[in-house]
């Protein structure tokens, strides 16, 4: 349809005047237009972060950390050790001599040197399994064994190819060798993280009894854990007297196990002689102190790859205090004492 000029001009008009009617109200009312329907945007729901803690000290941690496992000298001539009072785990395994030597387990702490370092031993190998695939520091083997523990299932870090390991010039050698941390973990590659090797951490079970200190001994060696509740640990004597940290301070441990093992005699001889073989797969007794508390329990360990349990006399898991756990592979029955 055609429009006219007068009637497009009128539309025109009408459309002004409505333009200039809403400006008028506008002004009228502050320049305010209606106000808009507020709408709250709902917080997301805040994640709870479950607590982590370490399955070889059962304490608070903020990752798993590497394996670092160390062969350390434990004759008084490498005393005092350097570096034990980080360890998760001590380990005091029977040696040649009827003495004893360290297998200290580094994980949620790692301090920047650890000494001195000594050689391996053919027990070692069943021990280590039950890490999986853990970074191994020693300073060598009996030379048929060196090479078994070369292509055991470990990231080797063994002295004569591994960076970091230094002599201290004020210590006597063969108990001068020294390892830095950083170094041997920048060389390791592949190395498995903390997981469970059986360990139960939690509060303290009904039972026990009350004791004071516990004695324990090989035939070279003796050692001593006296509880302290003023530090909440067993602190260690070790052939009569204090064992102290080179950091300062004593050693000892929030839980200290006396695992009952056959103790045979290696293959591989040392000096000509079969060295003391600990086996720590199978079952036996064991006695746990913690608390100022001994129980007497058992243990058990299917196979090499897998952990060890300790259990009560109910069958209940025994539950170990939060800390530095020491474990003293001790001659049980059926243990050859002198060798072969």
């Amino acid at each position: 349809m055609r429009v006219s000029h007068p009637a497009l001009i009128a539309g025109i008009s009408l459309a002004v005047c409505l333009a200039a009617g809403v400006a008028v109200y506008l002004a009228l009312s502050g320049g305010k237009q209606a106000p808009a329907r507020r709408t709250t945007a709902s917080a997301a729901p805040t994640a709870t972060v479950p607590k982590l803690y370490s399955p070889f000290t059962g304490e608070p941690i903020s990752g798993l950390g590497p394996e670092l496992i160390f062969k350390i000298d434990n004759v008084p001539q490498a005393r005092p050790p350097t570096g034990l009072t980080e360890a998760d785990i001590v380990y005091l395994l029977p040696v040649d001599g009827g003495l004893s030597r360290i297998f200290a387990v580094f994980s949620s702490h790692i301090p920047p040197v650890v000494g001195p370092v000594r050689s391996a031993r053919a027990e070692d190998l069943q021990l280590l399994r039950q890490f999986g695939k853990p970074a191994f520091a020693y300073s060598g083997a009996q030379p048929r064994l060196l090479p078994v523990v070369e292509h055991a299932h470990i990231v080797d870090l063994y002295a004569g190819i591994a960076g970091g390991y230094y002599r201290d010039p004020r210590r006597m050698a063969p108990y001068n060798l020294y390892a830095r941390t950083k170094v041997l973990l920048s060389e390791a590659k592949g190395e498995s993280r903390a997981s469970d090797i059986g360990f139960v951490f939690g509060q303290a079970p009904a039972g026990g009894q009350p004791v004071k200190s516990y004695s324990v001994s090989y035939p070279a060696a003796r050692f001593t854990f006296r509880w302290s509740a003023s530090q909440h640990r067993w602190l260690s004597w070790m052939d009569g007297s204090r064992a102290r940290a080179a950091q300062g301070g004593q050693l000892g441990g929030a839980t200290v196990v006396i695992q009952d093992v056959v103790v045979g005699a290696s293959h591989f001889r040392e000096l000509g002689i079969k060295p003391p073989y600990a086996s720590t797969v199978g079952s036996g007794t064991a006695v746990v102190l913690r608390n100022g508390r001994i129980y007497h329990v058992r243990w058990a360990r299917p196979m090499a790859s897998a952990g060890t349990s300790f259990t009560r006399a109910n069958g209940k898991p025994m539950p170990f205090a939060r800390g530095q756990v020491w474990v003293i592979l001790a001659y049980g029955p059926g243990s050859v004492v002198n060798g072969g």
